[in-house]
């Protein structure tokens, strides 16, 4: 595939209220939480940064914001990190999401859409100059279908990332050239039970990459596995975790990386991430990253680990 200048993320962007507290309340539960803090987020946004901040290209976001001040703070990070944008204006609320992180870095997440429902193929940029499209399920599943079938139609490499998790029409994933899920999303995705590597062969994608937090990553390139154990650090909110894990592959992909060196620097990325409290906040530099993976030699027991949970 020709190597081309950028990366277009098109996705979501929400303004995060995010709450710490000692856990995550149940159904009817109440918990007295602390500070509140607004911090950008949206898994689109997110991504975008992460590709940004991972270098080697130019990084492009195609999103849909409301006309209130959420939307200037969430512009001004996406800039600042270096994104270039190009802007739905909408006339539904900029999208928020509702989190609270527990103690022990678990978090549970509520998404208001708003805006981000707006966002239509037929406002999308041109795909001049651009290799890899980045995509996930926060905005309109048609508006991802036509997008897809845009860029599959221009040589655009196409990166899916299926969450939050739904069925996936088999037109779709015939135009899907990288395919990243979380172990919950794999099973929703596939509407199967069993194995990660049995699943990971059911998925008709010429690469398939599933999360396994803690664990690590396990990829299906074709008939080949590719594991990658996940590196030791000390979470404190694991918020956009998968969100930089995709945003760092994917700068990786593009800029030419062999899959074991992307899913790599795309863990280490993620690991640091969850040392962090928030989402955009969170993400790393790729000096960060640097510095992690020198740090961190190749763990061949957590890989057989990994191997057997994989079943590859």
């Amino acid at each position: 595939m020709e190597t081309r200048a950028a990366i277009l993320v098109a996705g979501s962007a929400n303004l995060d209220f995010v709450v710490r507290a000692p856990h995550v309340p149940g159904p009817g539960e109440t918990v007295l939480g602390r500070d509140l803090a607004l911090i950008p987020g949206g898994k689109g946004a997110n991504q975008a940064v992460a590709c940004a901040r991972a270098g080697g290209a130019e990084t492009r976001m195609f999103l849909a914001l409301g006309p209130d001040a959420f939307a200037p703070l969430l512009e001004k990070s996406l800039r600042d990190a270096g994104v270039t944008l190009h802007v739905v204006r909408a006339t539904q609320p900029t999208g928020v999401a509702l989190i609270v992180v527990s103690d022990d870095a678990e978090n549970a997440i509520t998404v208001a859409p708003g805006a981000n429902s707006a966002l239509d193929a037929a406002n999308a940029p041109d795909f001049a100059g651009v290799g890899t499209l980045l995509m996930q399920l926060e905005i309109p599943l048609p508006t991802v279908l036509a997008l897809a079938r845009r860029a599959r139609e221009q040589g655009v490499r196409v990166v899916l990332n299926a969450a939050p998790a739904q069925a996936l029409s088999a037109e779709l994933l015939a135009l899907v050239d990288v395919l990243v899920v979380n172990e919950d999303e794999l099973g929703r995705v596939t509407g199967a039970n069993g194995k990660v590597a049995e699943l990971l062969k059911s998925l008709d994608v010429p690469l398939a990459i599933v999360t396994l937090g803690a664990r690590g990553v396990c990829a299906r390139q074709g008939d080949r596995f590719v594991l990658q154990p996940s590196f030791a650090v000390k979470p404190v909110d694991t918020t956009a975790a998968g969100d930089t894990f995709c945003g760092a592959l994917v700068a990786a992909l593009h800029s030419g990386a062999p899959l074991p060196d992307a899913l790599r620097r795309a863990s280490a990325a993620a690991a640091l991430a969850t040392t962090r409290i928030g989402a955009q906040a969170s993400i790393p530099t790729s000096a960060e990253v640097e510095t992690l993976l020198r740090e961190q030699s190749r763990d061949r027991a957590a890989e057989s680990m990994l191997a057997a949970y994989c079943r590859t």
